[in-house]
């Protein structure tokens, strides 16, 4: 049995569908709701480790925060 590895998501909103980016390896998939782009990025990424066993997973970026001044619209 092979190493578990932990593995970072982005997730945002594109209007009906929840988008989830793994952020250690280039790929994306998508579903309607968090728990489903989670669950077909989990997939994604499991198929590509299959197929490409050696391939490059960069450092895990660190995610905060910012804020800019508001604009006046």
């Amino acid at each position: 049995m092979s190493e578990q590895r932990t593995l970072t998501a982005a997730v945002h909103q594109e209007e009906d569908w929840f988008i989830a980016q793994c952020l250690e390896v280039d790929i994306a998939s998508q579903g309607q709701s968090i728990q489903e782009a989670l669950a077909n990025l989990r997939d994604a990424v499991e198929l590509y480790f299959e197929e490409v066993p050696e391939a490059e997973v960069t450092t895990t970026p660190l995610v905060t925060s910012f804020q800019i001044p508001g604009t006046a619209a």
